[in-house]
């Protein structure tokens, strides 16, 4: 059986994200759509919408035969360290390619980007350090070292870097590259809203940016049913009926405050991400602000972006230090979260002959990487039930692998 890979964050999933999975199959032939996906807390650095065995369950439902839960580690990274998690999964995992969403939608850009930044290596990462040292955010800074090596270079098409999905596209072929995948690299034309429109219209395509927007402008669902699947709005209209509220940052404030304050800014510089003293200004901002908004507003600078900080804050919620990052370098299992009855038979051949082992159930495996990641998802599951005995705690050790019987099924076991 042949399987593609695809890295995703369904959050929540749309009908943008069901066209890439139908593109994704029928570019590549493939028999099964395996994909690696972001748990509980998310690359931007912000708590996920809903939980990884509800999105598992959108992802089932919309074309995907294989979910596995992105590391911590590697979900609430810089594109780099994104990139190379999901891309390392994915190989392991025995795909023979994998396929991402791009504002360009033609492999020969990112093919002549990678090139070109490889034969000026040493130079682009001089000019990285320089524009950081300069004051510059680390993607600004990527996409000014990337302009530096454009200049003088002959009229071949490049990839403009300066877009969020372009920007992990070329990640991902990196990462591919870095590890010696033989992996074939796909990408389909993103259709519809960019990453990060927060506004619907008329397209039946928005981005999960703007659909989680609407629905904390006016709290329902009627103004998002457009742009999601019948499976996913029949999901959100399960959870908001069993649940509190919905995953953002607001909600997740009082806990962070908590922390920021008790630990004060000695323990804040163990963190990850936290550095040049911005510890001692988040700590500032957490004595004054009485909300998520007004804290980061109180935060944010030229020099860190919006979601820079959210990952510092990410990690400061879950205790995640540098010396623990230092420690998880390379992905160390392949966390099973759902399948088809075709991902299912595809495990069942692949099964012996990988690379990593398989967990489907976290009680049967030990790695400082996984109880990162259940400890994740009880503070997740603590924020979002607002630290009432309605908080769903401890459900990596009761949720087993979901089971659809097919793609598009609305059936899960």
């Amino acid at each position: 059986m042949k399987a593609i890979g695809i890295v995703v964050e369904y959050n929540p999933l749309h009908n943008g994200h069901v066209y890439h999975a139908e593109q994704s199959r029928l570019a590549t032939g493939a028999d099964v759509i395996i994909a690696v996906m972001s748990g509980n807390f998310l690359q931007r650095g912000e708590p996920a919408f809903v939980d990884k065995w509800t999105r598992t369950k959108m992802a089932l439902a919309s074309g995907v035969d294989i979910v596995f839960e992105l590391p911590y580690r590697f979900a609430t990274g810089n594109a780099p360290a994104f990139a190379r998690g999901a891309i390392e999964l994915l190989d392991a995992a025995g795909c023979s390619a994998f396929c991402f969403g791009s504002e360009d939608g033609n492999m020969e850009p990112f093919q002549n980007s990678l090139q070109l930044i490889g034969r000026h290596r040493d130079e682009y990462e001089a000019a990285v350090k320089y524009a950081i040292a300069e004051g510059l955010s680390y993607p600004m800074a990527l996409n000014k070292a990337y302009e530096t090596i454009l200049a003088g270079q002959s009229a071949v098409p490049v990839a403009d870097l300066s877009k969020p999905n372009n920007i992990l596209g070329f990640h991902y072929m990196e990462a591919a590259q870095s590890i010696g995948s033989s992996m074939d690299a796909v990408t389909i034309k993103r259709m519809g809203a960019g990453y990060h429109d927060e506004t619907l219209d008329s397209q039946k395509i928005a981005s999960a940016t703007g659909i989680r927007k609407s629905y904390f402008g006016s709290e329902t669902l009627d103004d998002v049913v457009g742009f999601i699947p019948e499976a996913t709005r029949n999901l959100l209209l399960e959870w908001q009926s069993e649940r509190k509220g919905f995953g953002n940052w607001e909600s997740f404030y009082p806990f962070l405050r908590f922390i920021i304050l008790r630990d004060g800014p000695s323990r804040l510089r163990t963190i990850a991400d936290v550095s040049e003293g911005i510890e001692n200004l988040i700590f500032r901002a957490a004595q004054s602000q009485d909300s998520f908004k007004s804290f980061m507003d109180a935060v944010k600078s030229k020099r860190y972006t919006w979601t820079r900080i959210q990952r510092m804050l990410t990690h400061i919620l879950t205790g995640f230090t540098k010396d623990m990052r230092a420690d998880m370098d390379k992905p160390a299992y392949l966390r099973l979260l759902g399948m088809t009855n075709e991902g299912r038979s595809y495990l069942n051949v692949r099964k012996k002959n990988l690379p990593l082992p398989l967990i489907s159930k976290v009680a049967s495996f030990s790695d400082p990487s996984l109880d990162m990641d259940i400890t994740a998802s009880d503070i997740y599951a603590l924020g979002l039930g607002k630290g009432t005995d309605e908080s769903k705690i401890g459900l990596d050790y009761l949720q087993s692998p979901i089971m659809a019987d097919h793609f598009g099924s609305k059936s899960f076991k």
